[in-house]
């Protein structure tokens, strides 16, 4: 069975469609879902409080602390780990327990966003393959507990770039699928910041990590660039 683990931050706005979405459209194989807040002061919590079959988890801020704290308190044999503005694709769970009964022991789904921009389109295209550099943490991502286990979980260094860090280390271990199905996530990042500007900033962050920056150094510019 799966638990879907969802890190939240001042999600009021987004969380409740989210749950409510997960509960229309799984397919029978969650066994829990767990909303690990890292300090909301909206009223994230109270609306996950008011969600019967919701475990709500908090822990300190910071996207790698909260979804190893969700990791600590799921009890299925699939982690998947899941933005609160992304909305995977109908049956998603019975996808993801294909793969596994396949021996998949990690991956994806296959991504789009919900603007019809075209180079956001050609973004989204590009990550049919299964190749680390078109993997972002807003495509979600399926993991063996005893395979996340082994990594050793998110590494909690990184405030930002956690997703691609430990996907990374998944890729070298050759355990990683892209299920071919499409996840629809909000370009409300790009609309804040600006495409272009967005894009070029994400770059050089990639760039920052291939030619060995530390995770503080990676977090500065991210504080610096991008709101």
């Amino acid at each position: 069975m799966i638990s879907i683990i969802i890190p939240v931050l001042n999600e009021e706005s987004r969380i409740l469609k989210l749950l409510h979405y997960l509960e229309e459209y799984c397919s029978g194989f969650v066994s829990e879902i767990i909303v690990v807040d890292g300090g909301s002061k909206d009223r994230t919590v109270e609306f996950v409080k008011n969600q019967a079959d919701v475990l709500l988890v908090t822990s300190k801020k910071g996207r790698a602390k909260q979804m190893n704290a969700g990791a600590k308190a799921a009890n299925g044999e699939v982690l998947y780990f899941l933005h609160a503005d992304s909305f995977p694709p109908s049956g998603f769970d019975r996808e993801i327990m294909e793969q596994f009964r396949n021996n998949n022991k990690a991956g994806c789904f296959r991504m789009k966003f919900d603007k019809n921009h075209w180079w956001l389109m050609l973004m989204g295209w590009f990550t049919k393959f299964n190749h680390k550099t078109f993997r972002g943490g807003d495509q979600s991502l399926f993991v063996e507990r005893d395979l996340f286990r082994e990594i050793g979980g998110f590494d909690e260094n990184f405030i930002v770039y956690e997703d691609n860090d430990f996907i990374e280390k998944l890729y070298r271990k050759k355990e990683f699928v892209v299920i071919q199905k499409w996840l629809t996530t909000s370009a409300r990042r790009y609309e804040q910041n600006g495409l272009w500007q967005l894009q070029y900033h994400f770059a050089r962050l990639h760039l920052k990590k291939i030619l060995g920056a530390s995770p503080e150094s990676i977090h500065h510019y991210y504080k610096r660039k991008i709101s």
